[in-house]
């Protein structure tokens, strides 16, 4: 069998799988793949599949498992073979690395280590969930998955109701239903969301509407597949002229008046125009 050899240069390789359809993957990371000495994957069975649709062949290459029960086992032998000069790749079963993805370990390690790390990007659930639920996107926050028990996860949305960015989570479909009720209860039944599942698939489906709404029909319809929750921004109820004040004190330390005014209202959900008036005169005391 011909020898493999790599046009990559030594070190670790985060490669972006697509989420749904096989197509949703770079010509890049369609090279790397082709290329890399050592193939890593959170599913080797998934990474495999991948490669076979796209006819790429292993050639001999060793394709390793890591995933988040085996990490630290395995953690040793990628590194020896980075030390050796060989170049690694790591994909996740479905999506980017170090999203929801026990990669984390891995890169860091490799990065303590001395080795190279680069990512060759792509599909994430989170990015495209945020491009099609028609929530604010300028600022959003990704809160992973929510825990298991009720009130652990009641008690994880009311620390998040009051941050001025769209929420973004991943929940199981068997928890939909419940983790929407918990919403709704910590963030009010008015709130605005979307239900994402089975993105880039045949039965792809964006669901919007207030958290009651979204609530309900969950609870009569049962979800399948991958899915991802969307919820509008929170504003700060009761925001006092100091906290308005202290804000703008903050952010004109690296931002222009317009910029911090625009920055400080959204962030507060405060009206602009008090908010801009109020940066001029601080900017002017602070010129003098």
């Amino acid at each position: 069998m011909k020898q493999h050899e790599s046009s990559l240069p030594p070190g670790l390789t985060l490669v972006a799988t697509p989420i749904g359809n096989a197509r949703d993957i770079t010509l890049r990371a369609l090279d790397v793949l082709s290329s890399a000495d050592v193939l890593a994957a959170e599913d080797t069975r998934s990474l495999r599949k991948l490669l076979e649709i796209h006819g790429i062949s292993l050639g001999g290459r060793p394709v390793l498992a890591y995933h988040e029960h085996n990490g630290a086992k395995m953690r040793p032998q990628i590194l020896a073979a980075m030390a050796e000069g060989k170049s690694v790749a790591y994909a996740s079963e479905a999506g980017t690395p170090m999203i929801s993805d026990p990669g984390f370990d891995l890169a860091r390690a490799a990065t303590e280590a001395g080795h190279p790390v680069t990512s060759a990007p792509g599909a994430a659930a989170v990015v495209t969930a945020l491009t099609l639920a028609g929530l604010p996107t300028d600022r959003f926050l990704f809160a992973g998955f929510l825990p298991n028990q009720q009130s652990a996860r009641r008690r994880t949305l009311e620390e998040l109701a009051g941050v001025p960015a769209t929420l973004v989570f991943y929940e199981s479909p068997r928890r939909l239903a419940a983790m929407l009720r918990d919403a709704e209860a910590a963030l009010g039944a008015e709130r605005q969301g979307a239900v994402a599942r089975e993105l880039t698939k045949k039965f792809e489906e964006v669901r919007r509407g207030s958290l009651g709404e979204l609530a309900e029909f969950y609870e009569n319809s049962a979800a399948r597949g991958e899915v991802v929750v969307l919820i509008d921004r929170g504003r700060l109820e009761n925001v006092s002229g100091s906290d308005v004040t202290r804000a703008l004190e903050e952010a004109l330390q690296t931002m222009s008046v317009r910029d911090a005014a625009d920055y400080v209202a959204q962030m507060l959900g405060v009206k602009k125009r008090p908010v801009y008036q109020e940066a001029m005169m601080l900017a002017k005391e602070l010129r003098e």
